[in-house]
């Protein structure tokens, strides 16, 4: 696994046809203007590093809760650096300065709903006010690409358990129960399949990707 930090703006550069490129984006206020530092951007390259198995690279961005400029970053990352997908933190409550799902949904081409209304199941298992979330996912397609844009909770707990989903054995996800309730990863590495995007494998100890028997490749010989 390749695990590379670009800021750059221009066409992003795959060392390996599997290799998906991944934005993150990371979005307050506060964090994007130095008063505290920022947790999300380090969580999610935290959890991705443990989760993925195939190679990958990731650009990072920290902005301002603003809607045009997270439309304006989300456009860039898909459309001029070529991400895959896409993942926000930040920016989903029901605050007047919370506009990411709006923002997001200005930019896509189709809405995925299920992948919202899993993460909100998934948090309910935890806090009441997790109705209060507002997370959406979206397809955002050009003339030669597609990616996956999903926003994500802002808290890194709550980010991992949403990933990666509940456990049996330890409702902290990630500790060895067979899978109570399914994370959202476990269905990107497909997402991205149908929109053309790179193969992607994950250690099924975090998260066990599915794809049908179809989909599937074969496994390699050792």
């Amino acid at each position: 696994m390749t695990t590379t930090t670009s800021n750059r703006s221009d066409k992003a550069l795959r060392q390996h046809p599997d290799e998906i490129v991944i934005g993150l984006v990371s979005i307050s206020d506060r964090a994007s203007t130095g008063v505290y530092e920022d947790k999300g951007i380090p969580a999610l390259r935290e959890w991705l590093d443990a989760a993925l198995s195939s190679p990958w690279q990731v650009v990072t961005r920290l902005i301002q809760d603003d809607a045009a400029t997270i439309s304006a970053t989300l456009t860039e990352l898909v459309d001029e650096v070529g991400c895959d997908l896409v993942l926000t933190t930040g920016g989903t409550g029901p605050s007047r300065r919370d506009v990411t799902p709006e923002a997001t949904l200005a930019v896509a081409t189709k809405e995925m709903p299920g992948f919202g209304e899993q993460m909100r199941q998934i948090s309910l298992n935890f806090v009441p006010t997790a109705i209060l979330s507002r997370q959406v996912a979206v397809i955002r397609e050009t003339a030669d690409h597609a990616a996956l844009i999903i926003n994500l909770p802002g808290q890194p707990k709550s980010i991992k358990e949403t990933l990666e989903g509940l456990r049996d054995a330890d409702a902290d996800a990630g500790t060895g129960g067979a899978v109570k309730v399914p994370g959202i990863f476990a269905a990107v590495p497909y997402c991205i399949d149908l929109i053309g995007g790179p193969y992607v494998e994950t250690d099924a100890d975090v998260v066990k990707a599915f794809r049908p028997k179809s989909a599937q490749r074969a496994a390699k010989q050792g």
